[in-house]
């Protein structure tokens, strides 16, 4: 194939490969997140952000360039989660700022718009870091300039190729530029997340086989998914398990008869025999014939059937209910005089979640570590709360851009955004507004106060790794700090016990300890001991904080 221009019809098509490649490689892009924590992060957040957009861009009913620089930079500006995903969202803002207007991409408007891409991603960045996706994007820049001054008439497919080979050069020599790659002995993810939409891309354009499909909700395009409503039926109704013990000859011809037979009455069919017992899964809409084959072999146990259809249906009631009380909320809120300051948290657990609301939270955005809220999401916060001001604590070093970026796009109220990095940071902004002051008076007061706060996270290790001269194994627990990895050992305790000895000084007046989901209340009141004993001299405070994946989050201020 040899295409010296980009139509809008092909660019579409190359856009969607790059957010299905991106899509199918996140788990293995998370792997190469340089904490080894236990929760998606820079593939997970990338993923989401592109197919924010790719939704737009497989909804459209006409594609134009302009429709389709519409869909991709609306799309994933709104959709963007995290800071490689709001990152990545600039690329295509600046990206489809330049090609907008065009009917056709040739390389020469291709160079420029790629440059454009790169210089509105690290004007949005306020300390660009080398070693990051940023770095990868601009050596792609670097790379399209060059060539294109070399050969003005160079092909599209070879400009492309060479392009993307730099890129990946560029990608491999991160570590060379950020020390705690290399000790991870791992690239950049963000960077890699890149280089798989690239490559995704440029197989859309050579015209490899590729599965374009993307759900979407509403009006769908050529290059959609049909059939949503078909799909979204439930084939086979029941849900059935159970244990057979085995009684009689069971050998390897019996169990394929016995797959087969379960293949001819249903699907998602789990078959493991093991030492005289064998389990079994299938969908199906007859259990009855299921369960009898399996009688012929021995006596069943642990037998669980669940009717699928019925519980598709009561979720679909319960997320009508959810939406219906969230609109009815809204509608309250919106009634509600206008305040002049507002105030927007992001939290996780209960407990943390009722501590902002006691300190005057107006509006909690559920996420943190686990799951980034999107910039979307910020925005529909922002809707919320009826306020000429309003301050967000993002409360998570990887939601500040998010944040940032959803202040530039609202133009109805005065956004400031406090750079909270933890929910203790956030705790302590709120505690210290004063209503007498102006909005700007106590951003500057809130934005040093932060700084005075030290926090900890307790959680486990996913994988093996050395970082921070520290050599790490999978199950481990870790007490990561505000700039590394704190402690590590076997025992809980005694990982929260030295995590908290790092982040203390002479000037410590209060440790907080917010307990997780996965605590007691006794264990974080017997860490609590411990650590008044050790430092009398200091407050310590025990909060249920009901978060997931970190047992213990710990402040000490």
């Amino acid at each position: 194939m040899n295409v010296n221009t980009i139509d809008a019809g092909l660019l579409a098509k190359m856009f969607l490969a790059g957010a299905k490649n991106l899509e199918s490689k996140k788990e293995w892009i998370n792997e190469l997140n340089v904490f080894p924590v236990p929760d998606g992060d820079t593939g997970t957040n990338m993923t989401l952000t592109i197919m924010s957009a790719a939704r737009e861009v497989a909804a459209l009913e006409q594609v134009t360039m302009e429709t389709l620089a519409k869909a991709i930079s609306s799309g994933s500006l709104r959709g963007a989660r995290g800071n490689s995903g709001v990152i990545l969202s600039q690329l295509f803002r600046g990206f489809t700022k330049r090609i907008r207007d065009e009917k056709e991409i040739t390389v020469e408007i291709l160079c420029s718009a790629v440059q454009k891409a790169v210089e509105t991603a690290y004007k949005a960045v306020m300390k660009p870091k080398e070693g990051t996706i940023l770095t990868v994007a601009r050596g792609a820049a670097d790379r399209a300039t060059e060539l294109l001054e070399e050969n003005p008439d160079i092909e599209m497919e070879t400009f492309l190729s060479q392009v993307i080979a730099h890129a990946d050069a560029v990608l491999e020599q991160t570590p060379e530029m950020l020390p705690v790659l290399k000790e991870a002995g791992v690239v950049d993810s963000g960077g890699q997340g890149l280089m798989q939409i690239l490559k995704g891309a440029f197989d859309a354009y050579l015209g490899k086989e590729v599965d374009y499909s993307v759900e979407v909700s509403g009006t769908s395009a050529g290059i959609t998914r049909p059939g949503a409503q078909a799909e979204a039926d439930i084939k086979f109704g029941y849900c059935t398990e159970f244990i057979i013990m085995l009684e009689k000859e069971y050998s390897d011809k019996t169990e394929l008869d016995f797959k087969a037979f379960l293949e001819s009455i249903g699907d998602s069919i789990v078959v493991v025999s093991d030492d005289g017992i064998v389990k079994v899964h299938v969908h199906t809409n007859d259990p009855g014939l299921a369960i009898s084959r399996a009688l012929t072999y021995g006596s069943l146990t642990r037998m669980k059937i669940d009717n699928m259809r019925e519980e598709h249906q009561e979720k679909l009631i319960k997320e009508a209910d959810r939406a219906a009380a969230a609109k009815k909320e809204a509608e309250r809120k919106a009634q509600a005089p206008r305040k002049e300051v507002g105030f927007i948290s992001v939290s996780v657990g209960d407990g943390v979640g009722s501590i902002f609301h006691d300190l005057g939270a107006d509006y909690l955005i559920e996420g943190g570590q686990t799951m980034n809220p999107s910039t979307e999401d910020m925005l529909n916060a922002i809707a919320q709360v009826n306020a000429d001001t309003i301050f967000i604590f993002p409360n998570n070093k990887n939601i500040i851009l998010a944040a940032n970026q959803a202040q530039t796009m609202t133009k109805d109220k005065k956004i400031i955004v406090i750079p909270t990095k933890t929910i203790p940071q956030g705790i302590t902004a709120l505690i210290n507004y004063v209503p007498e002051k102006s909005p700007e008076e106590n951003a500057e007061v809130m934005s040093e106060e932060i700084k005075m706060v030290k926090t900890g996270q307790l959680t486990y290790a996913v994988r093996d790794t050395h970082i921070d001269d520290k050599e790490i194994h999978e199950g481990d627990i870790m007490g990561v700090g505000d700039h590394g990895i704190l402690a590590v050992g076997k025992e809980l305790e005694d990982v929260a016990l030295e995590t908290v000895e790092e982040m203390m000084d002479e000037d410590a007046e209060l440790i907080s300890v917010y307990y997780g989901a996965d605590m007691t209340e006794e264990a974080a009141e017997r860490l609590g001991g411990k650590l008044t004993e050790r430092y009398p001299e200091c407050d310590v405070e025990i909060n249920p904080g009901g978060q997931p994946i970190y047992y213990y989050i710990i402040s000490v201020e």
